[in-house]
């Protein structure tokens, strides 16, 4: 029950503010790591391929959202195509990333999907009885209507994220890590917006990426 109403008050309060719908749970910055200035950065979705259209959806989007801030970035899906690794070994996968130019990976990892499903009555009210308790018929026609008004089952969807950013040049090691929580997006692009720009914003708040010098033209 407990639950239920904790899912139900934050169903209302995401209809009634309007606030998006996708929030950082845990983010880490790798303490020993300097802030590095990258050519290219390939962003990598992780999913399977039941998802392969929400996948293409979140690497576009936080493509799109890379591209905002003047990173130079492309998807895997548009330049590998979904198996972008398969039979490769470590060294070989490493390698074809890099002789494409890339020296950094950002992925998107669908770390879990649950439907939350509850029955929502036709009446959630309290109001007492005693005005109607002394006549029979005012109290039976009262509980009746708020007994026998339909109620419907309301299923809610949260989607658990997680992204990590690595580059490719020295150590090959992990500079970045966030995961987040999407509940109940309203669509697969209304999500992948959201959760593009909240990630490449925490990422240049933190100071993860060098803000790109802008190319002057003449």
């Amino acid at each position: 029950m407990k639950t239920v109403t904790k899912s139900l008050i934050v169903f209302l309060l995401l209809i009634v503010t309007g606030c998006s719908t996708t929030r950082i749970v845990s983010s880490w910055k790798n303490p020993v790591a300097t802030t590095p200035s990258f050519n290219k950065i390939l962003v990598v979705g992780l999913m399977s391929e039941t998802n392969r259209v929400l996948r293409e959806k979140m690497e576009n989007h936080l493509v799109a959202d890379l591209r905002s801030r003047g990173y130079d970035a492309s998807c895997s899906c548009e330049e590998f195509g979904p198996k972008i690794f398969e039979h490769l070994s470590e060294n070989e996968a490493i390698d074809k990333i890099r002789n494409s130019g890339y020296d950094a990976v950002l992925t998107i990892v669908l770390l879990d999907k649950t439907k939350e499903r509850y029955y929502q009555p036709g009446r959630v009210y309290y109001s007492p009885y005693v005005v109607y308790q002394h006549r029979f018929w005012g109290y039976y026609t009262t509980i009746y209507d708020r007994v026998y008004t339909p109620g419907y089952y309301q299923t809610n969807t949260k989607y658990f994220w997680e992204s990590n950013l690595y580059e490719l040049n020295n150590n090959k090691e992990l500079l970045y890590s966030v995961q987040t929580e999407s509940f109940d997006p309203a669509s697969a692009s209304s999500m992948a917006d959201e959760y593009g720009k909240l990630i490449v914003g925490d990422l240049v708040k933190n100071d993860i990426l060098n803000t790109p010098t802008p190319v002057k033209t003449f």
